[in-house]
């Protein structure tokens, strides 16, 4: 029983096998690309501003994904050393850059509830970014760095003794909490730094299952009423362990987020279906 998880013993038999054939992450990355229609999702916040409101297209992102998560929870799991694990917490890890200096950023991760409405995301996020612009030598992240950097070699072995002890399940729970490796999900805000989507790699150490990345806005074309129009899009670079689940249920889940992003007033209400990871 790892701090984060619990053992997954009874999955399809497929995937027990999959898992000790790519036996890390590197070998079992999927990668797509979702163009997520903007205007619905501006329309949505510029509705709420006229209220007094104010969102952003990060929350309603974070907020789509967790509440399809609630109803596909196999999305919340991660494989270490061949074996599947249910995460035990919902942990979403995204570098904040310090000061908005766009060459310094620090990475540490944000803790969410399967219940949570898309206020709640928001101001989660919120609070995050404040923190760790404001004090960010207060972030677990930047403290256990500056412990490893502080005794000439200690990092070297450290990091050594954290990849061996979490691989069989003996990392303690306050490493795993400063970790920012040890997550549900990572998240980049590359349109920050005005740049495009990209796949970026699922960490080889910690239990990093899925990441996405928000890239520029961009025009999709789209065949409507038989002719060819331009949707104005933000691309989601998405790159997933396919150990975790099925590729059809990724398929599944992926469809559900994005009805979320396209109707995101369903985010309001805390979500109605939350299923248990029963390990199927």
């Amino acid at each position: 029983m790892r701090a984060d998880g619990k053992r997954l013993r009874n999955t399809d038999p497929m995937y027990t096998v999959a898992a000790h054939i790519m036996n890390k992450r590197v070998d079992a990355m999927n990668m797509i690309t979702i163009d997520i229609p903007y205007d619905p999702m501006q329309n949505y916040l510029n509705e709420k501003r006229k209220q007094g409101i104010n969102l952003s297209h990060m929350a309603i992102i974070v907020a789509a994904y967790l509440r399809t998560a609630a109803e596909y929870p196999q999305l919340n799991r991660f494989i270490v050393n061949s074996k599947a694990y249910a995460r035990n917490e919902w942990a979403i890890a995204m570098v904040v850059l310090k000061g908005g200096e766009a060459d310094n950023g620090t990475m540490s991760k944000m803790y969410f509830e399967n219940t949570d409405t898309i206020f709640d995301v928001d101001k989660k996020i919120n609070d995050y970014v404040t923190a760790n612009r404001e004090t960010p030598e207060k972030n677990g992240t930047e403290k256990i760095i500056k412990f490893l950097l502080s005794v000439p070699g200690l990092l070297r072995w450290g990091v050594r003794l954290f990849k061996l002890l979490d691989r069989y399940g003996l990392l303690p729970k306050f490493i795993i909490d400063m970790s920012p490796f040890h997550n549900s999900l990572v998240i980049s805000n590359l349109i920050s730094i005005r740049t495009n989507h990209i796949y970026h790699h699922c960490y080889e150490f910690g239990t990093t299952s899925v990441f996405i990345t928000m890239g520029n806005l961009r025009e999709v074309p789209k065949r409507k009423n038989g002719e060819i129009i331009f949707e104005r899009s933000i691309p989601l670079g998405v790159v997933m362990d396919e150990r975790i689940c099925s590729g059809s249920y990724f398929a599944m889940a992926f469809r559900k987020m994005r009805k979320y992003l396209k109707n995101p007033e369903l985010l309001e209400l805390p979500a109605e279906i939350i299923n248990e990871d029963n390990g199927k």
